[in-house]
């Protein structure tokens, strides 16, 4: 979602670099380790597994990695209280919530094993956890792989919370691809926009941008019209050819 090259240093600050500067300054995360303790108390035993504690001194060391812009500590703090909104209408909120923790635990760019290795890692935390839980939650933390097609219901939400951000005004859906432009500083504009427009018209190709009715009111038509602003703009630049 980025204007411009990261390597411009030399060039004057544009109003991209001026929304991820602000973003960064408002970034610090509302939940933190008491919220996670809770929860991991509620749905994991210690022992076997670590306590929450220990997780979260994990957690939080993966997700503030230096090379992370976006997949940080931030975006989860985002995701959790889009979840609070929803948590009602969902048939098992815990589960959602720790899919939503160790979603983004495990993120190298451009890997195409990071949800199933985050996963493996929250497997491997939670052993003290009952079996079905720990399915449900691995299924949730794939489900946000974003291929479409879910059909179990709290995947569809977890889904929905991941990708709620397209449907931010647009100043914030550019801060969001600026942050997300700078986790990947080896790659030229033309590499990195161009896997990012295969992404986008994936998603501009669904019947629906959002899989659950709540987000659809919310936010699809935001969403959609970020896009096509997007796409039409990378378009315009050269980055994709038009479809039109």
């Amino acid at each position: 979602m980025l204007r411009r090259s990261r390597a411009a240093d030399s060039s004057p600050p544009t109003r991209a670099d001026e929304i991820a500067e602000r973003g960064r300054a408002t970034s610090a995360t509302r939940f933190g380790a008491s919220r996670f303790e809770r929860l991991w108390r509620r749905c994991v035993a210690s022992p076997p597994s670590p306590d929450g504690a220990e997780v979260y001194v994990q957690l939080t060391r993966l997700l503030s990695a230096p090379y992370r812009r976006y997949h940080t500590l931030a975006h989860i703090d985002d995701c959790l209280r889009r979840l609070d909104k929803v948590a009602a209408l969902l048939k098992d909120p815990d589960a959602v919530e720790l899919g939503l923790w160790f979603h983004d635990a495990v993120y190298q760019m451009d890997s195409g094993s990071n949800e199933q290795e985050s996963a493996k890692l929250f497997e491997k935390l939670a052993k003290g956890a009952d079996p079905l839980l720990r399915r449900r939650v691995r299924g949730l933390i794939m489900a946000t792989r974003h291929f479409g097609g879910e059909r179990d219901h709290d995947r569809r939400y977890i889904v929905d919370i991941d990708l709620a951000g397209f449907g931010a005004s647009w100043d914030d859906f550019m801060r969001n691809g600026v942050l997300l432009r700078e986790e990947s500083p080896t790659k030229t504009d033309a590499q990195y926009h161009s896997g990012q427009v295969s992404f986008l018209r994936r998603l501009q190709r669904r019947r629906h941008f959002f899989a659950t009715e709540y987000f659809r009111d919310r936010y699809e038509a935001r969403a959609r019209a970020n896009l096509r602003r997007l796409i039409d703009d990378l378009v315009s630049r050269g980055y994709a050819p038009s479809t039109r």
